[in-house]
């Protein structure tokens, strides 16, 4: 049962006309430049997909429930009665700037609904300043996403800390500060550590979101946050350029293995 009182109301300003803010909103490489891979067909009635990994129960499918380009889209799961919705609305500011609100809703009751709720409300305060960085100095470009993650049984600040030493990063630093990761095995990330927009809105643990240098231009994502007593992992990368395609595919398998090799240390052991 869903609870339409419940909904996460978000929203940012960024640079940009309304249509290239739609451009990045409303469009399967837009919204992949930011967020996770996309496809949306581009009228009231079509089909959208979203993928969150390579399994197959990590894609998702869903329809354009309303298209009012450069203003309004609506995207749920086929049935508004059931299940999620996202409404994003674009208001044009003076100056070159546009507020972007999201709006997501049918949340349904329970403890599970609460920490899916708490969890998108935390992920979608670092995606929507991901969408800014895009759009600050990407905009009309094509990020190819990188993805990696795992789940370890133990808790995020724990998890973090490992997760840190693996990459050879600063458990904390400020925004504005430069780091790379570092070490054997480890592909190279150099960037600046960027503000979260509203970061103290919820409790969340230590989360890096990076503007990059190398080894492409874009930006990166490294955390971990609680999903009820596990800890997700995360080092998702979004790179620009005619190299970014051979470029992410390479990182993305060896930064899976150091999450998997992070996630080993924390398995129970056999028998115990």
């Amino acid at each position: 049962m869903t609870d339409d009182r419940r909904q996460i109301e978000l929203e940012i300003e960024v640079p940009g006309t309304p249509e290239a803010v739609w451009q990045a909103i409303a469009t399967g490489p837009g919204v992949s430049s930011w967020y996770v891979p996309h496809t949306i067909e581009p009228v009231a009635g079509g089909a959208m997909t979203a993928s969150f990994g390579e399994a197959p129960e990590m894609q998702v499918s869903g329809r354009v429930a309303e298209w009012d380009a450069p203003n309004r889209l609506v995207l749920d799961g086929g049935d508004p009665s059931e299940g999620l919705v996202f409404e994003w609305l674009v208001e044009a500011r003076d100056g070159g700037s546009c507020v972007v609100r999201l709006i997501n809703s049918g949340f349904g009751q329970g403890d599970e609904w609460d920490d899916q709720y708490d969890a998108m409300h935390e992920g979608w305060l670092i995606f929507l300043s991901n969408l800014r960085l895009h759009l600050e100095y990407h905009a009309g470009e094509a990020a190819v996403a990188s993805l990696p993650m795992t789940y370890v049984p133990i808790d995020a600040d724990t998890a973090w800390a490992a997760l840190a030493d693996a990459l050879g990063l600063p458990a904390t630093a400020e925004a504005g500060a430069d780091v790379a990761t570092g070490g054997d095995g480890v592909p190279r990330l150099v960037g600046t550590v960027t503000a979260i927009e509203n970061p103290n809105a919820i409790e969340r643990t230590v989360k890096y979101l990076l503007r990059l240098e190398e080894p492409l231009p874009g930006t990166a994502f490294i955390g971990a946050e609680s999903h009820g007593g596990m800890a997700g992992l995360s080092i998702w990368t979004y790179l620009y350029g005619s190299e970014a395609e051979s470029v992410a595919a390479s990182m993305s398998g060896e930064f899976q293995r150091i999450l998997n090799e992070v996630a080993a240390g924390f398995a129970p052991e056999q028998g115990s």
